[in-house]
């Protein structure tokens, strides 16, 4: 892989001419990230898809491509994306539904507004895997036919869409008012019982582990229900029995619905797989007494997702906060509290629920400079990158907390150039700093340099307009190839040296490979 002119390829200030010189030399990668160019013009569009065929269905999808410049015999991918997007023509859907190679057919019966003899001839398909993707993104109608199909893992499909009518997911999860099933992936060509080994090692076995049939597709019905108990459309009345169900994955199926019934939630609350009480914490449907059911739910990870919560209540949140460790995250609730609880938040005696408040990055002034002159260390470094401070007040935060904060302070939009080279030389500098220096826009060279040891930090700032020049082109020849990459896509690298590379396929001006 030629990281020098894939680089190059996605720089915006590679002129015109040097993008066609580019798309005479380029391989698969190289067209790959030409293809994202939001310059590229039609005709230079044609001529990648041209030279490099696997760059038409990429530059079909983003609309470089039209229906009139794709071939589909020559580049199929490209036809079938098009008709994924409904921009293809419609006649393309009637000739890739005959075509020999079930990968298009499997890709055409995942595409929207088909005409309907092309949906009638893939439902009769003798691939398996192209009736259960067209199942899979049916409308409803279609849906509803192919619930009875007799291959079990087109059911399973049927169970996935969300546009299957409400009634036949309902049977699906029952099994009534439905023929058995005569195969699954399992049973296919294999003699009854038959189990999946599970140390196998053939690369074309795409079976779960443990998949089981003994003619009544245990392990395909079971993924059924699984599917139709968390597809929203499955109506509350026919999932709630599976609650107290001694699977452990159709309990966890219910666990996220927010559809249901407060009893369900009780029932799940008292479930012993942590999983299922953590994926209930975050559920939107389940009411406060619950909520503060959970706050002391000792279970792993249960207290830290409840945190999450869209509607926890703040003294339950406080709590948690000064318990937990939840992280420097803006939570929901608090993104969506009042003034008037902010106002407390930011007040409260505790350091980690004053931390909550200074995540927002909308404070009323007289609270945003209240937590700068916090005394805690963890309140300034959150609330630091909150824009409206001057340099004088986020010096101070340096001043008085050091190493601590420096990381949000140089996030902080309003840092200026100076603090920024000033931050840079700052001994210690912690590297989550120079990272943080290396992607601001107002840094310049000399903080940019100071980047330039660290080496997650060195990829960043390699691609910093304000980097000189020559430190663009010694980088090119860095042993990190992300560092080469965005030394290429630098805009500022010069335009003498964007030819000689491309001149060059990627070799550096002193002839070493790059």
């Amino acid at each position: 892989m030629n990281h020098v002119l894939r680089g190059l390829a996605v720089n915006t200030a590679l002129p015109s001419e040097l993008v066609d010189r580019l798309i005479a030399v380029a391989d698969d990668d190289v067209a790959a990230s030409l293809a994202d160019r939001p310059d590229l013009s039609r005709a230079q569009a044609v001529e990648l898809a041209s030279r490099v065929p696997e760059s038409a269905l990429p530059l079909a999808c983003k609309g470089r491509l039209t229906s009139a410049d794709i071939d589909p015999s020559a580049q199929p991918l490209a036809a079938l994306g098009l008709l994924e997007e409904s921009s293809g023509n419609p006649e393309w859907a009637r000739l890739f539904a005959a075509d020999p190679l079930v990968e298009h057919r499997e890709k055409l019966a995942g595409c929207p507004g088909l005409p309907p003899d092309v949906v009638e001839t893939l439902t009769g398909d003798p691939d398996i895997r192209v009736v259960a993707e067209l199942a899979l993104w049916a409308t409803a109608d279609v849906a509803a036919g192919l619930a009875g199909h007799p291959h079990a893992e087109v059911r399973r499909a049927v169970a996935l869409n969300e546009a299957t009518p409400s009634a036949v997911l309902a049977a699906l999860l029952s099994g009534e008012g439905l023929p058995p099933a005569r195969w699954c992936l399992v049973c296919d060509g294999e003699t009854k019982p038959c189990v999946d080994d599970p140390d196998c090692r053939q690369p074309s076995c795409g079976l779960p582990t443990g998949a089981f049939c003994d003619g009544a597709h245990e392990s395909t019905v079971h993924l059924i229900r699984q599917a139709a108990l968390g597809n929203p459309a499955t109506p509350v009345d026919a999932v709630v029995g599976f609650a107290a169900h001694p699977s452990v994955s159709l309990r966890w199926a219910l666990a996220a619905r927010p559809d249901l019934p407060t009893e369900v939630y009780r029932l799940l609350a008292e479930d012993p797989v942590p999983g299922i009480r953590g994926d209930l914490a975050e559920n939107p449907g389940i009411d406060e007494s619950l909520i503060r059911k959970l706050a002391d739910d000792r279970g792993h990870d249960v207290r830290r997702r409840l945190a999450h919560h869209p509607d926890i209540p703040l003294d339950v949140l406080a709590g948690l906060a000064a318990t937990r460790k939840i992280g420097a995250t803006l939570l929901p609730r608090i993104a969506t509290a009042r003034p008037d609880e902010i106002e407390a938040l930011a007040q409260s005696p505790a350091p980690a629920v004053r931390m909550l408040a200074a995540l927002r990055r909308d404070l009323p002034a007289g609270i945003r400079d209240a937590l700068a002159d916090d005394p805690d260390a963890k309140v300034v470094k959150c609330v630091a990158p909150h824009p409206g401070f001057d340099e004088a007040r986020l010096r101070g935060m340096v001043a008085r907390h050091g190493t601590q904060v420096i990381a949000g302070v140089v996030a902080n939009p309003d840092a200026t150039a100076e603090l920024l080279r000033d931050l840079a030389r700052h001994q210690p500098t912690p590297a989550r700093a120079l990272r943080e220096i290396a992607r601001h826009p107002c840094a310049t060279a000399p903080a940019l340099l100071a980047c330039l040891t660290d080496g997650r930090a060195r990829r960043v700032a390699a691609g910093h307009p304000a980097l000189p020049p020559s430190a663009i082109r010694e980088l090119l020849t860095d042993p990190d190839w992300l560092v080469v990459e965005a030394a290429a896509a630098n805009p500022s690298l010069p335009r003498e040296a964007m030819s000689a590379l491309v001149t060059s396929r990627g070799f550096v001006l002193d002839g070493s490979p790059a």
